[in-house]
């Protein structure tokens, strides 16, 4: 008997996070005509029409699949390459509810990690801008976290984990696009609420420095010196380097304040006290 081929992995690039989806086709697929043919016969002309990037066609030999052979491994893997030729021609409503029906008919099947990661990719590529609603970004985040926590050793967990971080990052940079909105509108609170959350929950994306800073702005403004010192204390600790903290430094030491007196242990504990749970 044939040996099944490898599932394929999604390989990612650094510029896909503003990917949007395609809109559905407009006409209905229709089933091709009854032909009885060998399970491997269909599977294989399916696989060749996916090599060729036919999606369309490869949808209907996967489909034939289930629909001559439905009880043979063939069709059970065949509704994950159904998903998978929705996935690549960016059909994501398509693939997400492809894949979610193979885990609903084969939960404990070989190919159950391969789904998990279907939806989760498909999720992950319709990401848009910061500018926008983050309920996809969100969906995709709880997505990938599923593969890794379902298959922690597996090669989905790892370039899950990948996509996590870039995730989390533009989750981060939604706080801040949010934040920096309050703080130029004099909404101080507003804006260290979500500066707080960068700092606490996405503190190993690329804004938490200047998440700090903008912390540090924001209670000099509000008068809270002790506040402005410790957030300050932290950021040029874990960022001696970065601008974030150079213009920090400036701003505290103009009042009076510096940041580098402070030892560790007044640091952490000043700063447990802002950001219960912050490192």
């Amino acid at each position: 008997m044939r040996v099944f081929p490898k599932l394929p992995i999604l390989l990612i690039a650094t510029s896909a996070m503003a990917l949007t989806a395609c809109q559905s086709r407009d006409q209905r697929r229709q089933e091709l005509a009854y032909v009885e043919r060998p399970v491997e016969q269909l599977y294989n002309q399916a696989a060749s029409e996916l090599d060729k990037r036919d999606y369309d066609q490869a949808v209907l030999l996967f489909n034939e699949v289930e629909r001559q052979h439905p009880y043979s491994e063939w069709a059970r893997r065949s509704m994950v390459m159904t998903a998978f030729a929705h996935y690549q021609s960016r059909n994501y409503d398509e693939a997400i509810s492809g894949a979610q029906r193979y885990l609903a008919l084969h939960p404990g099947g070989s190919e159950a990690e391969y789904a998990y990661y279907l939806i989760a990719a498909s999720h992950f590529d319709q990401i848009t801008d910061v500018g926008r609603d983050q309920g996809t970004t969100e969906r995709a985040r709880d997505a990938l976290m599923d593969v890794i926590r379902r298959f922690p050793d597996s090669q989905y967990a790892r370039d899950s984990q990948v996509k996590l971080d870039m995730v989390r990052d533009q989750l981060a940079g939604k706080e801040m696009t949010v934040g920096r909105w309050y703080l130029r509108n004099n909404q101080t609170l507003s804006a260290i609420n979500r500066f707080r959350t960068v700092v606490k929950t996405y503190d190993t994306t690329s804004h938490a420095p200047e998440a700090l800073h903008r912390l540090v702005e924001a209670y000099l403004t509000l008068g809270l010196r002790d506040q402005a010192l410790a957030v300050g204390s932290t950021l040029g600790y874990n960022y001696p380097d970065s601008d974030w903290y150079q213009m920090s430094y400036r701003l505290l030491t103009n009042e009076g304040l510096d940041p580098e007196a402070l030892d560790g242990e007044t640091r952490r504990t000043l700063l447990q006290r802002i950001i219960p749970g912050g490192k």
